[in-house]
């Protein structure tokens, strides 16, 4: 846990604090509350290095739907589907370091940490981890009681084009600027084949292939994701690091390297071009702007109640 505490010191102070939360929510009730969940996603991390991209996000994909809720944790009951289990999230995964979080805080300080929380923690760690900035996490989300896998189809999704990213995100309170940067979240991670054949196999009616990609990208995926591609879980990661964050996200995509028709429309718009410019000739701007947008996506709230169990409501 030294190496924790030496993580947890190496802060990069940013003053947008969303409503009615605070950094230091924990401070009297459970002041060990983000070593706990740092050490969870730590120990994960260590054993998985995929941990990082799937808590970032799992955190994301939890806030777009009612809000940073932890609704994306909750089970399904019987014919009632969950979130985690709509099609946007079925290839989510690393629950388990939530549970584990959650199951240690428990001991420590029962019935104070939400799950919302604890995701929010995980997903700062998780890019610390894999190095990228540390935070400071506003606190004092709730839990949601109400987790629908109909609603996933909110999700913003990887064939959109830039102005049903911009309309996704604005229903949210999200900018222009924020979809830029949230959007280098895809530094981390990995896509299946499912998400971007659209773009190698049948792409208009006179053209195979998407002429906005580089033809050697283009055909390297096209090795690796056949048109009928039978290989389960086959595809392609992010970027060339995709464990470690970085801005080559940004780099590869003003080179005709994107995987997704979203990370695509980033360039067809002036000012979301400009903001991959920048963002690719500078980390340090990114970081910042990737530390402000995840701020003010961490604020979306929306629970009621501090789950005991992150899997089912109180």
């Amino acid at each position: 846990m030294a190496a924790i505490a030496i993580v947890m010191l190496t802060m990069l102070s940013v003053a947008s604090i969303g409503n009615a939360l605070s950094v230091d929510y924990y401070k009297h009730t459970c002041p060990q509350a983000e070593y706990i969940v740092a050490g969870a996603v730590h120990k994960a991390t260590m054993n998985d290095k995929t941990v990082p991209a799937a808590l970032l996000r799992m955190h994301f994909h939890d806030c777009f739907i009612r809000g940073c809720d932890a609704s994306v944790l909750l089970e399904s009951k019987g014919k009632k589907k969950a979130e985690k289990d709509g099609p946007a999230n079925i290839s989510l995964h690393a629950f388990y370091v939530i549970d584990n979080a959650k199951k240690a805080l428990e001991a420590a300080c029962p019935g104070v940490v939400s799950c919302a929380d604890i995701v929010a923690l995980a997903a700062r760690d998780a890019v610390f981890l894999s190095g990228g900035p540390m935070w400071e996490v506003p606190q004092g989300r709730r839990d949601g009681r109400i987790s629908r896998a109909d609603e996933t189809r909110q999700l913003p999704a990887p064939v959109f084009n830039i102005s049903q990213l911009e309309q996704s995100f604005s229903q949210r309170g999200l900018s222009l600027e924020d979809l830029v940067a949230l959007s280098g979240g895809h530094t981390l991670g990995f896509a299946h084949c499912s998400s971007f054949q659209n773009r190698i196999h049948n792409f208009s009616p006179k053209q195979d292939i998407d002429p906005s990609m580089d033809p050697s990208f283009a055909a390297s995926l096209r090795r690796i994701c056949p048109f009928h591609n039978k290989v389960r879980n086959a595809g392609s990661p992010l970027d060339s690091s995709s464990t470690a964050f970085d801005n080559a996200y940004y780099k590869l995509l003003l080179q005709g390297k994107s995987v997704f028709t979203s990370d695509q429309a980033l360039l067809t718009h002036p000012k979301t071009k400009a903001l991959v410019s920048k963002f690719a000739h500078s980390q340090k701007e990114f970081e910042y702007a990737f530390v402000k947008s995840m701020i003010k996506m961490g604020s979306i709230t929306g629970g009621q109640e501090i789950r005991l169990d992150c899997k089912v409501v109180n």
